[in-house]
């Protein structure tokens, strides 16, 4: 990373890892937090997951970020601190920074090293005049923002790839109410939505012919047992992943492959042959539910921008 860069480290510990993951396992039915996929592993296999002839969502983000620049540059208003949580590949962060006048300086919050660093190098390299303030934390808990040098005019939070569905509903509230705080009277939130579809679409999304989403999905067993020792087989389970109408979401599942008993910082877990354990939920919204539950969070839809299909949008948020 360029020497001039200061990278704040607020990322969980083991112990953080450990705790999440023993309290996952107790509940019922058994649940693994995903925001524990991201190593530098499982970010590369999402970057392979985007690229997926079924994968529409990055696909369709990219092309209306890029179609609709300027509309949301004049929106959002200019010199605004941007503040991404989970910069990914920059891909999308790039096209915004590019569209926004005089962006003052960006802050990603990131879970994984590896995707942070790789990130924020190159656009520094791109983005001369942008700050660049990286902090590598989990940014589902409130993080302290490092201060730029330039006064920014208000702050804007990006929040792309429909990640936000990747929560339940009361933590994606609690997500919002964040956002409300970090954005300020005068700043905004920038959301991608992923939007209900037929579920044959929705389905094939997570369920690639490749199998790079079951690969990424066992991926986090990995992940786990090289960080905090636990010894799950990652033979023994498989990826499924369905279409649930009540909730409206897409609900991901390890399924056990046989009768097994999973230790985890010296406590056991028996799993039955057949059992599933969830470990990601992408919820699908509708205009009306994503406005009443920001709404909920303080928050207000002020400007919106959809696909050709309606199949993904951006909603621009601000305080209510």
């Amino acid at each position: 990373m360029n020497a001039a860069l200061k990278l704040t480290d607020l990322h969980p510990s083991p112990d953080d890892i450990t705790g999440d993951v023993l309290a996952g396992l107790a509940s019922v039915p058994k649940r693994l937090p995903s925001k524990y996929f991201y190593d530098k592993r499982g970010s590369q296999l999402f970057e392979q997951i985007t690229h997926q002839p079924e994968y529409y969502l990055t696909r369709i983000e990219l092309a209306l970020l890029e179609a609709s620049g300027a509309e949301i540059a004049d929106a959002v208003g200019p010199r605004a601190h941007v503040v991404e949580y989970g910069s990914g590949s920059g891909r999308k962060t790039r096209i915004l920074l590019d569209a926004l006048d005089d962006p003052v300086a960006y802050t990603p919050i990131e879970i994984s090293r590896s995707a942070l660093l790789a990130s924020v190098e190159r656009l520094d390299r791109e983005f001369g005049d942008v700050e660049v303030l990286p902090v590598l934390a989990d940014f589902t808990q409130p993080v302290p923002l490092p201060a730029p040098a330039r006064q920014a005019e208000h702050a804007l939070v990006f929040f792309p790839g429909s990640t936000l569905g990747n929560f339940t509903n009361p933590e994606a509230l609690r997500l919002l109410r964040a956002m409300h705080q970090t954005m300020g009277d005068r700043g905004g939130a920038l959301l991608g939505i992923d939007l209900q579809k037929s579920p044959e679409i929705l389905e094939a999304a997570y369920n690639d012919v490749a199998g790079v989403t079951s690969e990424f999905t066992l991926n986090l067993l990995a992940r786990l047992n090289r960080d905090i020792g636990s010894d799950f087989d990652l033979d023994g389970f498989i990826h499924r992943a369905h279409y649930a109408a009540g909730p409206g979401c897409i609900e991901t599942w390890l399924v056990s492959q046989k009768s097994q008993t999973v230790q985890v910082h010296g406590s056991s877990f028996d799993f039955a042959d057949g059992e599933a354990m969830q470990v990601e939920y992408s919820h699908k919204y509708t205009d009306a539910g994503f406005a009443a539950m920001a709404a909920e969070a303080g928050l207000k839809v002020v400007r919106g921008w959809n696909d050709a299909k309606d199949w993904f949008g951006l909603r621009l948020l601000q305080r209510a």
